[in-house]
């Protein structure tokens, strides 16, 4: 498979082929993604051919479109038959991409429809990077509506737990930055607050943003959300997270998850802003979208507001993000849950 070929060994594929061969594949792989190796124009015909079968390391399953066409989610199978999800969002200054890192995933939170199936496997650095490859190649047959025409924004918030996997993830990062061109503040990585992966990132050369999704910052609640905090506890993680902000001097994102009578009062609005406070971070607020699998239901409008009224209130910064696609299934587990309902 093309993809899982180290970008830099693409000569081992065409062995047979003149050296300036892989410079030209390298550029249809990561530089002007293709859909088919059909429209690798440069290259002979039978080469193409050839070529086809190992383009990409999984098949679309499942597309999805919604707002307007702003909004496209993709379900692949690996081929191994593993599922894999993506969504493409499209924004008037930017084009952001949430890929998965892992089949399935075994952090067990309790909202998550890709938690809800259990842990398969890691995907492969090249099963990582493909996700955007094939993004880029879709936008440049159909770009989003008044969106850029290429993947300026990554974040590792689809299916699985990124630091769980990762000298997998930060080698696809790794290509992103030295082949795909991203820039390293334009991906950001998500974690439940795997606290061993979060120092490592320490020593990484980018400065790649930190996303912690904390859903509680009451510590027995927490648990019960987010089980992995029996393991890694709460000050553990906000202390690293803290450290992140110190040493790559990038800000932290606070990720939360709003559910109705779980952890919506105002006692977990006053407990997250003081650690917003206190290391320097930023807080996104999203209702939760309800799966098949779990009784958690999103809060009320006014809920909504009142909880972020009250983090404001209290020295926050806040934002709501957008629930992009809740017609197609969009959070992270629920279109694979759709296609096993077929």
């Amino acid at each position: 498979m093309l993809y899982l070929t180290d970008p830099d060994r693409l000569s081992d594929v065409l062995a047979e082929e003149p050296r300036y061969r892989s410079t030209q594949l390298h550029e249809w792989l990561y530089e002007h993604p293709v859909l088919s190796t059909t429209d690798m124009t440069n290259l002979p015909d039978g080469l193409r051919r050839d070529l086809e079968p190992m383009h990409w390391p999984f098949t679309l399953d499942l597309e999805q479109t919604a707002d307007g066409g702003r909004t496209v989610k993709w379900l692949f199978r690996c081929g191994d038959g593993s599922p894999v999800e993506t969504v493409l969002m499209g924004y008037p200054s930017r084009t952001t991409l949430c890929i998965s890192s892992q089949v399935g995933c075994a952090m067990g939170c309790t909202f998550c429809a890709t938690g809800q199936f259990g842990f398969d496997r890691h995907l492969e650095a090249g099963e990582i990077v493909a996700q955007v490859a094939y993004a880029n190649a879709h936008l440049r047959e159909q770009p989003l509506p008044n969106s850029p025409s290429r993947v300026t924004n990554v974040v590792f918030m689809g299916m699985g737990e990124p630091l769980a996997n990762y000298d997998r993830t930060m080698e696809a990062v790794r290509r992103m930055i030295e082949h795909m061109q991203l820039s390293a503040r334009a991906i950001t990585i998500s974690t439940v607050g795997l606290v061993p992966g979060m120092r490592r990132m320490l020593l990484e050369p980018w400065p790649l943003n930190l996303a912690v999704s904390l859903h509680s910052t009451i510590p027995a609640e927490r648990s019960r959300i987010v089980p992995i905090n029996d393991r890694y506890p709460i000050d553990d993680v906000v202390a690293a997270a803290g450290e992140y902000y110190r040493v790559k001097g990038r800000r932290v994102s606070l990720e939360w998850t709003l559910i109705a009578g779980e952890n919506d009062s105002d006692d977990e609005a006053i407990g997250l802003a003081r650690i917003a406070r206190d290391i320097h971070a930023h807080v996104n607020v999203i209702a939760v979208n309800p799966t098949p699998m779990s009784d958690d239901a999103p809060p009320t409008r006014d809920a909504m507001q009142r909880f972020v009224g009250m983090l404001r209130s209290k020295g926050a910064n806040v934002t709501i993000r957008d629930t992009r696609g809740k017609d197609i299934d969009a959070a992270c587990g629920q279109l694979r849950l759709r296609a096993e309902e077929r």
